[in-house]
């Protein structure tokens, strides 16, 4: 692992630096398990009382939080933007494929990989795929017909993409996603289901991230949509003809069904489920563990999620829920009574 000095640390971040720029730093840690040699950030004012015990050499503040802190100091706007950034900077994860093609994996005679990408052991490459520059194709991969995956984009181990799939470049696909399989259509002919083949296909922007294990169904007819700066999860359900507009992050176990449409800037919290056939306006905030059933037409933030109680608390609750219509009923009858005496 490389070592930077405070001073190209700044420099990289376009930050204000307060102390001694030739610290060394090997490493970012948080400020409560941080020692000699490391960085650590505040992010969070809540954790302020923190930057008096850290044994961090070197933290990254706000203009606002600055003061608190004696020892060297790194002043940004952002403290939790500028740690991503230097995360990147000093990410040390390994590529998913050396350079080159192993000698184990498959590759059409058709297909076109550019000499810069890398193509890991079994991986295999189908017929007229396309494989952009500086690409990276892990282990057990399977690339299929006429797929195009653009420059800079890295899969990681048994990442499936079925065929004429188009993902852009500068994307990153965690171990086992799959991209393209078929969406759930088929028509009840007297009790038989009969399967609709899916001839659409699945379209990803630029700088789109893909969970571990989630899923993403081809359209239809049309294509399933996932725009650039789109984020997604783990163990996600993308169902057919979705489109997610750029921007918006999707936490895990999320499940979109058929048609559902994702407007620009959105945050859809962990196990959300989204009705078919929903739109959702850019600008929206959904709590995890809501149901949404009604399309969403104004920006903001919406739960439907019950939050945890104990389970004699729980089971009162459930017990009116389950008398709410009687209520009601006998409220009516208590305001025409009240109404009539008047």
């Amino acid at each position: 692992m490389q070592n930077y000095t405070l001073s190209q640390i700044a420099e990289l971040l376009g930050a204000e630096l307060q102390g001694d720029g030739a610290l060394e730093i090997k490493k970012i840690a948080t400020l409560a398990n941080a020692h000699s040699g490391h960085i650590a950030f505040l992010a969070n004012s809540k954790y302020r009382s923190q930057l008096e015990t850290t044994q961090a050499s070197a933290v990254i503040v706000s203009q606002a939080d600055a003061e608190y802190f004696s020892g060297s100091k790194v002043i940004v706007a952002n403290p939790y933007v500028s740690y991503a950034k230097l995360a990147q900077f000093m990410d040390t994860t390994p590529r998913s494929a050396s350079t080159g093609i192993h000698p184990s994996a498959t590759v059409h005679p058709t297909a076109i990989v550019s000499d810069s990408a890398a193509i890991g052991a079994n991986a295999v490459i189908e017929a007229n795929a396309v494989i952009g520059d500086n690409a990276q194709i892990g282990p057990n991969s399977f690339i299929g017909k006429c797929v195009k995956i653009g420059s800079g984009t890295k899969l990681w181990p048994s990442v499936t993409i079925y065929h004429d799939v188009e993902i852009g470049s500068d994307c990153l696909f965690q171990a086992n996603s799959v991209v393209g399989s078929d969406g759930f259509g088929y028509a009840n002919e007297r009790g038989q289901w009969v399967k609709i083949p899916q001839l659409g296909s699945v379209i990803i922007g630029n700088k789109v991230e893909i969970g571990a294990s989630t899923t993403i169904d081809r359209g239809a007819l049309d294509n399933t949509i996932i725009h650039s700066n789109v984020i997604i999860d783990n163990q996600c359900q993308i169902a057919h003809n979705v489109e997610v507009n750029s921007g918006t992050a999707i936490a895990g176990c999320t499940v979109l069904a058929g048609s559902v449409t994702i407007g620009k800037n959105c945050q859809i919290g962990g196990m959300v489920a989204i009705n078919g056939h929903m739109s959702v306006c850019d600008g929206v905030i959904i709590t995890g563990m809501s149901m949404v059933t009604k399309s969403i037409t104004e920006p903001g933030i919406y739960s439907s999620g019950m939050p945890h109680t104990t389970n004699k608390e729980w089971r009162k609750s459930i017990a009116h829920l389950r008398n709410l219509s009687d209520m009601k009923s006998r409220l009516k009858a208590l305001e025409a009574l009240a109404k009539s005496q008047r």
